[in-house]
């Protein structure tokens, strides 16, 4: 009787678990890009931020369109080599919106030119 006890809580619980589609769920509330589309809408952000850097723009707007476009480079994933080629793109638009934020606009620029340079690269891998 203790194994058939044992069971049907085993068996209870599996079907517990798998009454809802993890697949389903893990994906909610996500964009999905092909990795060369992710690249393009970086270059796109990229190009907007340098748009506004050359416009004028206070660095609060020029953050903002460099954080969208490290949102878009989070979606670039092929390979391992793409990886490593990605967290250095990355890592640019990390310091330039850091450097945005503090109202460093040049720094900034040339930040985005070398994450531009690492992103040709990029699409070379993909």
């Amino acid at each position: 009787m203790k194994i058939l006890k044992s069971a049907v809580i085993a068996f209870s619980l599996a079907v517990a678990m798998g009454s809802f589609s993890t697949a389903a769920v893990a994906e909610a509330g996500r964009t999905h890009f092909k990795p060369l589309d992710a690249v393009k809408g970086v270059q796109d952000h990229i190009a907007a931020a340098e748009a506004a850097i050359n416009n004028g723009a206070d660095g609060a707007e020029v953050a903002a369109h460099i954080k969208k476009a490290a949102d878009t480079s989070e979606e670039i994933n092929a390979n391992d080599k793409v990886s490593r080629e990605n967290s250095k793109v990355l890592k640019h638009l990390k310091a330039a919106q850091a450097t945005a934020k503090a109202a460093n606009l040049q720094e900034t620029k040339e930040h985005l030119t070398k994450a531009k340079e690492v992103l040709e690269n990029l699409k070379k891998l993909i």
